[in-house]
């Protein structure tokens, strides 16, 4: 069961932080290479190179721990600058985040991190859902807030810049993030994605870009 208020992620004071670092990363590789079910405190704290006792010190549970990386995880993917210029025309803004995006999504242990929390989402349901809201909302958000800019000037014709933002995101996926989370295909090339990129920016544009009479 998850605590409603999870541990500090920031222990106090230099050693610890370097300490919890070193924990930190030594059950990432565990986790991903074995799944929460599969990871054990033993074989986190072997990869972390570091006692039990030290690590129980820092973490009271596997659960605990597995938080405290998605939470990391999520912190970090929500600080990816995406840009959000309003003074920038919306074709390129469109094409520039949409093959960024998918370079996030489909890089090096990023379709592991999140096959893991989708296989752990239904046991520890905050956990899920804090990934979702800093990382999934928070990235809708920004682009919706840009694309509001641009329905007020006029370029554009959306009801609702909500949906109009996740569907962008989605039509960028196609063919690209599915078959890379199950491991059905390698992560796809900066060519492949600027394709995918560009198709989803001319459909998305035909059907939201204002007709100019």
């Amino acid at each position: 069961m998850v605590a409603a208020k999870p541990a500090p992620l920031h222990p106090v004071g230099d050693e610890d932080s370097s300490k919890r670092r070193q924990i930190v990363e030594g059950a990432r590789k565990v986790f991903l290479d074995l799944g929460f079910d599969g990871a054990s405190m033993g074989e986190i704290a072997r990869s972390a190179g570091v006692s039990k006792g030290t690590l129980y010190v820092y973490f009271a549970d596997k659960s605990r721990l597995f938080e405290a990386i998605v939470e990391e995880e999520s912190l970090a993917q929500g600080k990816v600058a995406f840009n959000f210029d309003p003074e920038r025309d919306v074709t390129t803004t469109l094409m520039d985040f949409g093959q960024a995006y998918i370079q996030l999504l489909c890089r090096p242990g990023g379709g592991s991190a999140t096959r893991t929390v989708m296989a752990i989402a239904e046991r520890m349901p905050e956990v899920g859902r804090r990934f979702y809201d800093n990382v999934v909302s928070l990235t809708i958000a920004r682009l919706a807030a840009y694309l509001e800019v641009h329905v007020a000037s006029g370029d554009l014709e959306i009801g609702d810049c909500q949906l109009a933002a996740t569907q962008f995101m989605q039509l960028c996926q196609a063919s690209l993030f599915m078959p890379f989370l199950f491991q059905a295909a390698p992560a796809p090339s900066a060519e492949r994605i600027a394709e995918v990129v560009g198709s989803a920016t001319r459909m998305f544009l035909a059907g939201y870009q204002k007709k100019r009479e």
